[in-house]
């Protein structure tokens, strides 16, 4: 697939699907580990597992997040562009108190398919809300934008969710072009000929027995911004290949933007050990949207359709105040994000080049 054709394609303009080969997607050049931040993951969490499928067939996939057991959620939706399911359950209000899982997928609204893929694998367990001789597994999700990335079609489906399931564990998570991060891409507020490949990142931290994680998928039209340094990560690239345009300098300059609405989403879970409310939670994820607003700059456009779930496992009794955990949840996110872009790989077939691979960054 020719560059020029990638840009058109990711602008939104027809285009028939692209053969791409069958390969495990991203070219990884070295990265100086010491430059990214503090890491961890979000099954450090206790009672978390995570699972990526990652499709052979063009940058595309679904990440999972399963408390078999149940965990207290809640959720917030900044962007204007949002593609989710069963947000509203979550709200304090209505009856059903834990879910099950949480998905988080590429392929736009398509994705969503990839939840029943979850509720089939959790029913198998027997997971999920009593109902009568059975039971219904909860599981809300959320998607971002990624086609055209390499193609229209395919999209994760409920097989995508089910496999993902399979290869759910408590261990380390990878990060990068990896399920709902596969096809994701940031920078795209001048075209996609100046954007970049982004993907899937996650951070944690304890304090005593408390464990408060993040997972994220970036795929916005703003840039990553380093929270501590407050300068561009990964984002628009400048026409010469010479660092990047700072999208909000250029805003700010008068310059003239081109955003494809509903094309973006940054979609992300923060999680904690401690025991909350459904109210609770929510505040949780609320606050953990302050993590999003310092790692990506502009945030929560029309374009977007940026979405925070957050869960509860409540495994430890240690009483904890939901507003010092949705700071930290803040915190954790904004690192996340950092990761995402930073651990991402080049795509060099679509003509999208990744911070690793970007002499640019140096200038």
């Amino acid at each position: 697939m020719r560059r020029r054709e990638f840009n058109k394609n990711l602008l939104g303009l027809p285009l028939a699907a692209a053969a791409v080969p069958s390969m495990a997607w991203g070219v990884a050049s070295d990265l100086d580990a010491s430059l990214l931040p503090p890491g961890g993951s979000i099954t450090d969490v206790p009672g978390l597992k995570v699972g990526h499928y990652t499709l052979k067939e063009r940058p595309t996939g679904c990440t999972v997040m399963i408390c078999e057991e149940g965990a207290t959620a809640g959720v917030d939706v900044r962007g204007s562009a949002p593609g989710t399911r069963e947000t509203d359950l979550l709200s304090p209000i209505n009856q059903v108190q834990k879910v099950n899982a949480i998905m988080l997928s590429g392929g736009s609204a398509y994705g969503l398919d990839a939840a029943g893929g979850v509720m089939r694998y959790l029913e198998e367990k027997g997971f999920g809300y009593k109902v009568g001789a059975g039971v219904v597994p909860i599981v809300p999700a959320a998607i971002l934008m990624d086609l055209g990335v390499g193609g229209f079609k395919p999209r994760p489906n409920a097989d995508a969710g089910y496999a993902a399931c399979q290869a759910a564990t408590t261990g380390p998570v990878a990060e990068g072009c990896v399920g709902a991060g596969a096809g994701a891409t940031i920078g795209k507020m001048f075209g996609g000929k100046f954007s970049m490949k982004s993907g899937l990142g996650t951070a944690s931290v304890k304090i005593g027995d408390i464990v408060v994680g993040a997972i994220v998928a970036v795929n916005a039209v703003g840039d990553v911004v380093n929270p501590q340094t407050g300068k561009v990560v990964a984002g628009a690239r400048s026409e010469d290949g010479k660092g990047y345009r700072d999208s909000m300098s250029q805003m700010m300059g008068g310059y003239r933007v081109q955003i494809q609405r509903g094309a973006n989403t940054t979609i992300g879970l923060v999680a904690t050990n401690a025991k909350f409310t459904k109210t609770q939670m929510c505040k949780i994820a609320q606050m953990a949207h302050d993590g999003y607003a310092r790692a990506i700059n502009p945030v929560h456009t029309m374009g977007d359709g940026d979405t925070i779930f957050s869960m509860s496992t409540g495994t430890t009794d240690v009483q904890a105040d939901e507003s010092a955990i949705g700071a930290i949840a803040a915190t954790v996110m904004a690192r996340a994000i950092v990761r995402a872009a930073m651990m991402a790989t080049s795509i060099p077939e679509l003509g999208l080049v990744a911070y690793r691979d970007y002499a640019g960054r140096l200038g």
